[in-house]
């Protein structure tokens, strides 16, 4: 696309989000529209689409943001058509959302800013998305999606559950990606899951899960999953664990269950011959939410270049969180616990410019390190999240 198509693209949403309640507005015309033209595909989506009505707005952020950068997004794209094989999705449900996003942006801008000039420009706008992901569909040998059965299910503190499944056939998947799943007992619902070990010839997955207050998904996953159930599992997503240059050194941080995608990045380096300084910094409110510092501290111990840092906001666990050991153990390898906001923590040990930065957590604990990692003088090229932040 030239500039110009780009522009008026661009121009006409950011006009759209800008508005009190835009994106909001947006969505849910979005949806009003498809299930009125096209009430075939209604079956495609879940009852509760409050989650799916955020995700797509930030998705169309995403990709209009990116526009103009074809090597990072026609990449996205690609991996949200092999993606969307899940679904069942065909090339004349592309055609039903195009037509629909088009009409309920029109709606929302206006005769001042919606003009012929700016649907043409969303025509071909449409059009490169959608081709892109066909593309990368009808290209894909792998299966639309895998059957996992679930072979241990343990809850490691009140909200937080590590499970193990066994896939039907081994998946492929770079060690920080994350993939989409779905539980029996929430037909239709999926939830973005990262594996925390990295892809083996068994076909094992290990997710640590934490159930989100008023989730869906997520409490059901933690709270009533079962041994011997069978998981649903998408293709996987995600450019977190492709390295840019496998020499740079590296600062991970992670909070909560954003542990596993950067153990697994870790697992997945000890098999290589060398590799470059690492620095972990593992924060959690509490001290029991650093749930995984013993196999952290395994990993610290047995390979030189990784330096574990464990950072908590508290002092003491909550009063609900039970030990019956008298004492916290001790792992050896760790660097000693720092108690802090850990962006701030981070930020403190200087502008980390030599080093390639992926963070990993819940989106404000992400944007708050962010920033204040690039007011300390990291180079924003150099950071890493992902992309839906």
């Amino acid at each position: 696309m030239d500039s110009r198509t780009v522009a008026l693209i661009r121009t006409t949403f950011k006009a759209v989000a800008a508005e009190e309640g835009g994106p909001e507005k947006l969505a849910r015309s979005f949806y009003a529209i498809l299930f009125t033209e096209y009430p075939h595909v209604r079956d495609f989506f879940p009852a509760a689409l409050d989650a799916q009505r955020d995700r797509l707005v930030k998705a169309i952020a995403y990709v209009i943001d990116r526009l103009e950068e074809p090597e990072r997004l026609l990449p996205f794209l690609a991996q949200l058509g092999r993606d969307h094989r899940k679904y069942g999705v065909v090339a004349d449900h592309y055609v039903a959302v195009g037509n629909s996003l088009k009409s309920a942006l029109e709606a929302y801008a206006g005769t001042e800013i919606w003009t012929d000039e700016v649907g043409r420009a969303w025509d071909e706008g449409i059009g490169v998305i959608a081709g892109t992901m066909i593309e990368a569909a009808e290209g894909e040998t792998t299966p639309p999606v895998w059957t996992g059965t679930v072979i241990e299910h343990r809850e490691v503190l009140r909200n937080l559950a590590v499970v193990r499944l066994k896939l039907d056939q081994p998946m492929q998947y770079a060690a920080g990606q994350y993939m989409s799943v779905q539980i029996p007992s929430r037909p239709r619902m999926w939830r973005y899951l990262s594996p925390a070990i990295p892809a083996n010839a068994n076909g094992e997955l290990e997710f640590h899960i934490r159930g989100v207050t008023g989730g869906w998904v997520s409490p059901a996953m933690v709270g009533h999953s079962r041994v011997g159930e069978q998981w649903l599992i998408g293709s996987p997503l995600g450019g977190l664990g492709v390295p840019r240059n496998t020499r740079r050194k590296m600062l991970m941080i992670g909070c909560g269950t954003g542990i596993a995608p950067l153990r697994a990045q870790l697992m997945a380096m000890t098999a290589r011959r060398s590799n470059p300084k690492v620095d972990l910094f593992v924060g959690g409110h509490y001290p029991c939410d650093l749930y995984d510092l013993e196999v952290l501290s395994q990993l610290a111990c047995a390979n030189k270049w990784l330096t574990v840092h464990p950072v908590t906001e508290s002092t003491e666990n909550p009063w609900w969180h039970f030990d019956n050991s008298e004492e916290a153990p001790e792992y050896p390898g760790l660097q000693p616990r720092v108690v802090g906001q850990i962006g701030k923590i981070v930020a403190s040990h200087g502008s980390w410019e030599d080093r390639d930065v992926q963070i990993v957590g819940a989106p404000s604990m992400v944007q708050t390190t962010k920033f204040r990692l690039m007011a300390a003088g990291t180079a924003t090229q150099n950071i890493r999240h992902d992309p839906l932040f």
